[in-house]
């Protein structure tokens, strides 16, 4: 009996480091764009790794009870359920391209724009309305809309419209409405 359950440990963690080696670098960058820290120099992040390290330990610990489901999804909610509780810690600006945004916006964003979540499972998983989600979204592209590209040396030799057209890379949300005042830019 004891065998068995050895056997069964095994394989649980040999399918977990397998599901880390594969999914583990896109959740980091995931964990690191919430968090606002910038990802270079190797170590610089150590908030997002944190937070990804609390993230994979509670889908380690629910492993057996995913058997059918997808570790990642339960693995990006986690990350994102567990930067919203502690968003608090992550408001400081920290150079990088999302500083601008409220960490609600900065999650909102991540996960509808670089998970490409869709409305209703972000509105869900966040526990908001759709509506509120949406408007959420269309105030942070706003946001870095209105902000435009940062201009430093590295980027002194692009035109003077970004070359692009921020997160998306379509005009859907450009039209952001009264959320987009400056006064507008609370938390939900």
């Amino acid at each position: 009996m004891a065998e068995r359950a050895t056997h069964r440990d095994r394989l649980r963690a040999l399918e977990f480091e397998a599901f880390v080696a594969g999914a583990g670098g896109r959740l980091l960058h995931t964990a690191t764009l919430l968090t606002g820290e910038p990802s270079q120099p190797p170590g610089a992040c150590v908030r997002a790794e944190a937070l990804l390290r609390a993230a994979l330990s509670r889908t380690y610990a629910d492993w057996d009870r995913l058997r059918g489901g997808d570790p990642y999804d339960r693995a990006r909610r986690e990350l994102a359920l567990r930067f919203a509780r502690e968003a608090r810690r992550h408001q400081r600006p920290r150079g990088g391209v999302l500083d601008r945004l409220t960490p609600i916006e900065r999650l909102v964003l991540v996960l509808r724009m670089y998970e490409e979540v869709g409305e209703e499972q972000t509105a869900a998983l966040l526990g908001l309305p759709a509506d509120r989600i949406r408007a959420v979204c269309a105030r942070a592209v706003a946001t870095l809309r209105a902000a435009g590209p940062r201009r430093g040396a590295a980027e002194a030799g692009r035109g003077a419209d970004g070359a692009g057209h921020g997160p998306g890379g379509s005009g859907q949300a450009s039209a952001a409405g009264p959320a987009s005042a400056p006064g507008g830019r609370g938390t939900p």
